[in-house]
């Protein structure tokens, strides 16, 4: 197992600025600016020195953990997992994480992908048993980019060789339209089967300032904040209004992203209470 990264912590502003939310909607993407809005204004936090995990947790790992315990995942449970498939997300039997896509999927040559599958109990299962927690959201964005902005771990200008997008896959993709073509000629070829890339494997130049790997893109992954906004009056999509106080907020992005939903400063909110699907992991954090 990696070694955890040492993040020395400090105060640092959370967030988008102003002029970040105005480069998104100038931009050749499909989502409008209020989709972006719970990232503003930046906020200052002060983050504690602490330990984050070099890349996601992997299935091996997992794998490891699941002997040891028995633990049984929700999706594992409940015996349905939720993919995407050509019209749209939808729950399907037997989907876990050892069956990523389905019946007839497995995790065999894929042990060191990260674990898919994953729900809010289940990351947290894991972290305790492995004498650690899951990241605040504020150690995880300053882990990602660091004290000073930036818009992906590496910088401010995009280069698609260094994180799983679906732009590793497809190539530039500037409209929902491109999006919709790839997504239906991968789907016609492989099924709902996630297209994680090993953790640690892309060019060491994508990875954050502090050495932290698949931090765009790849998994999402969960922290351990509960959904709210930086500021009351933000304008935002009334969807993340409904998930405050009730949701946790998910960061990274994953493969099935554009370049626009994998910046260090994006946020997502996911439901506690079991949910998980093909494209959401985790990494772990330690108090130093």
């Amino acid at each position: 197992m990696e070694p955890m990264v040492p993040i020395p912590g400090g105060p640092f502003d959370q967030g988008s600025p102003a002029w970040v939310l105005d480069w998104l909607d100038s931009q050749d993407q499909p989502l409008p600016r209020v989709w972006f809005g719970d990232e503003a204004p930046q906020v200052t936090r002060l983050v504690r020195p602490f330990r984050i995990d070099r890349c996601p947790v992997t299935n091996a790992q997992f794998a490891e953990f699941v002997a040891a315990s028995g633990y049984r995942t929700d999706a594992e449970v409940r015996g349905v997992g939720m993919v995407y498939t050509d019209t749209g997300w939808q729950e399907r039997d037997k989907v876990w994480w050892r069956a990523p896509g389905g019946p007839g999927t497995s995790i065999t040559g894929y042990e060191q992908h990260p674990v898919v599958h994953m729900s809010f109990d289940d990351a947290g299962a894991y972290a305790r048993w492995a004498g650690k927690r899951l990241p605040t959201e504020s150690e995880w964005e300053y882990a990602a980019r660091g004290p000073e902005f930036r818009i992906w771990p590496w910088g401010d200008t995009w280069d698609h060789r260094l994180a799983n997008t679906a732009e590793l896959h497809a190539g530039p993709l500037n409209s929902l339209e491109q999006w919709q073509q790839w997504w239906h000629s991968r789907y016609a070829r492989n099924g709902p089967m996630p297209c994680t890339t090993p953790v640690g494997e892309l060019p060491r130049r994508g990875r954050s300032s502090a050495g932290c790997a698949d931090m765009a893109g790849n998994v999402y992954e969960w922290t351990s904040t509960l959904s709210q906004l930086y500021q009351e009056d933000a304008v935002c999509d009334p969807t993340v209004r409904q998930a405050l106080g009730r949701y946790r907020v998910i960061r990274g992005g994953s493969w099935m992203n554009f370049r626009y939903q994998v910046r260090c400063s994006e946020r997502m909110h996911g439901d506690p209470g079991g949910w998980s699907s093909f494209a959401h992991g985790f990494r772990c954090a330690k108090d130093l």
